[in-house]
């Protein structure tokens, strides 16, 4: 008996799995996706981790497959991009018990450095991919996942977005399936992809592509709603509910399965409806299909190519109207800034008065590149960092990098920069790499990774130590800083950046919004002392603030007593009030 109750997208997702008896889960947090594998960890049925990486999350879902078991690994989009080694390779392998990548893409750009469409991965990869477009499909999707996933011998992608994993809806909640564990059979030319058995298994995948996009014509996931006929809409996922919102007449064909396409159904639809649509968020990968069949269809003509779309939009583009908004109030500008007490703050601080340059990487830290701290002139993605700091040196020589640092943070030094520092090592390179340690993965929201101690479910295990896996690696300079502690910090980065041998420079200092974290006080101004230079609010901190006279004012309800300004004030006008026990 089914119940009903309201998830969250990423929830729902989680809901799916476990009720399509999935025993394994692997993910590395990454926003939007980040909630599946932690609401997957509340089923104590599955086995759930952080992997360091997508990479080998996808790989350890694999091996689970092959081993029997059903399995799934979750990810946000340029994760797929990580894991995309194994994922083009099991496309041809095939599975065992079924096997289901969550790709959550993020139109819109809300946390990301790039708006890719994982489904042009998918079809790149030769792996079938699902849409949903609300949380109960979410739900149903990905159970249905896994049944395609081992009906056709494949892995299946179900694709998400921004939207749809933080959106909430009503989902109908039905009992686990206990799916028996399918016996291990060695096959060497299916499992092993040498060239030989790639070649061979490349027709079987192709093969499987074939029937599976004839079978899809009559999947009930994809459904074709008619109504007035003079406007055809092709559409999938999120999309799907702004169209049934700006054209509530329109015959609809909603997809399920994007890829591969069901091209009777499809052409079908297309001979009843007098002018066709095509909406889809991001690339026009429905479209370049539909058109190259012949079909004529109106897609990224009218609709762009960017962002996330809307009912106004959509009815703007086919209908012509403008939609009548009252005049909107005016709402100040409210950019992204590190948290009060963030030890980055501190390090970042150091560095401007240095004049240093950072080669930066994907965290809360990238928040170093704007205004007033502005140290961080390079950020490409997880781990590149190093690479690109060794990258300047080759190209241009030690004087080059001598006011530049490699900021990385603990969860993406693991992530990938580990072999991005190893290669620093094994090529003779001299640059000074920084590693931001405050004890979490802080932008995806707080979540453990090897070297905090706990895993995913909550349970104490072995620490990875950052610097002796540095000093492993043959550095002989590698330094624990405290983040606060600014003199010593200016005094280790002087000297390490004119050294000519690799070093590293660990800031050690926590999140200030960990649970754990213990505020050390509130600091206070004496308005008698302040000599209104504005040195202190330097940093950009959002407690700071100045009166109309030019006075500083600290908010004592968002100080977290870090001590920051407190220390960069010459004339003692700051105190700290410590915490009362």
């Amino acid at each position: 008996m089914s119940r009903q109750t309201i998830m969250l997208g990423n929830a729902a997702i989680a809901r799916g799995a476990y009720e399509a008896g999935v025993k394994v889960s692997s993910a590395y947090p990454g926003t939007p996706s980040t909630e599946i594998s932690e609401n997957i960890a509340k089923y104590n049925e599955i086995y759930a981790e952080w992997a360091p990486n997508e990479k080998v999350a996808m790989e350890v879902a694999i091996g689970a497959s092959k081993s029997g078991v059903r399995a799934i690994a979750s990810m946000k989009h340029v994760g797929v991009n990580v894991a995309a080694d194994p994922l083009y390779s099991v496309s041809y392998s095939g599975v065992n018990g079924g096997l289901v990548l969550v790709a959550a893409d993020d139109p819109g750009l809300y946390s990301s450095q790039n708006e890719q469409d994982s489904r042009m991965v998918a079809r790149a990869a030769v792996v079938p991919v699902l849409e949903p477009s609300d949380s109960e499909e979410a739900r149903v999707f990905t159970k249905l996942a896994f049944d395609i996933s081992e009906k056709y011998d494949t892995v299946v992608m179900v694709r998400s977005t921004t939207r749809l994993a933080h959106s909430q809806g009503i989902v109908n909640l039905e009992e686990r399936v206990e799916i028996g564990d399918k016996p291990y059979i060695r096959d060497i030319s299916k499992n092993v992809m040498m060239p030989g058995m790639a070649k061979k298994r490349h027709i079987i995948v192709e093969q499987m592509m074939n029937r599976l996009a004839e079978d899809a014509s009559e999947m009930e996931i994809n459904k074709t709603e008619y109504s007035d006929t003079s406007i055809g809409v092709i559409t999938s996922g999120i999309p799907y509910q702004y169209v049934k919102e700006a054209l509530p007449n329109a015959s609809v064909l909603k997809l399920g399965l994007v890829h591969p396409l069901p091209k009777k159904l499809i052409q079908e639809f297309a001979s009843k409806v007098d002018k066709l649509y095509i909406v889809e968020e991001l690339e026009p990968v429905i479209e370049e299909q539909v058109k190259s069949w012949g079909i004529s269809c109106i897609g990224k003509e009218i609709f762009t190519i960017q962002g996330e779309y809307s009912a106004n939009m959509i009815r703007q583009a086919v209908l012509g109207e403008t939609p009548e908004h009252p005049q909107a109030a005016e709402v100040p500008a409210r950019p992204p800034i590190l948290c009060p007490g963030c030890p980055h703050r501190s390090v970042f601080s150091v560095l401007k008065k240095l004049k240093i340059h950072g080669a930066g990487d994907i965290g809360c830290y990238t928040l170093g590149a704007v205004e007033p701290l502005g140290v961080m002139d390079i950020n490409v993605c997880m781990g590149a960092s190093i690479s690109t700091l060794h990258g300047m040196e080759m190209a241009k020589g030690k004087e080059f990098i001598k006011n530049w640092v490699a900021l990385i943070g603990d969860s993406t030094f693991l992530h990938t920069g580990i072999n991005s520092l190893m290669n620093m090592v094994y090529n003779k390179a001299t640059g000074t790499v920084m590693i931001l340690d405050n004890s979490t993965t802080g932008m995806t929201g707080h979540q453990d990774h090897p070297a905090t101690g706990k895993t995913l479910k909550g349970e104490v295990t072995y620490a990875i130590n950052i610097y002796q896996l540095c000093k492993a690696m043959g550095i002989e300079h590698v330094y624990e800083v405290d983040a606060f502690d600014i003199e010593e910090l200016e005094k280790v980065i002087k000297r390490e950046t004119e050294r000519e041998e690799v070093s590293v420079i660990i800031t050690k200092s926590p999140c200030a919004l960990l649970k754990s974290f213990v505020p050390k006080g509130t600091c206070v101004v004496d308005t008698e002392k302040c000599r209104k230079c504005g040195m202190c609010m330097s940093s950009g901190c959002p407690a700071m603030s100045k009166t109309e006279d030019g006075t500083v004012k600290i908010d004592e309800v968002m100080c977290n007593g870090c001590g920051l300004c407190q220390k960069n004030c010459k004339f003692d006008a700051i105190s700290l009030l410590p915490n009362q026990k």
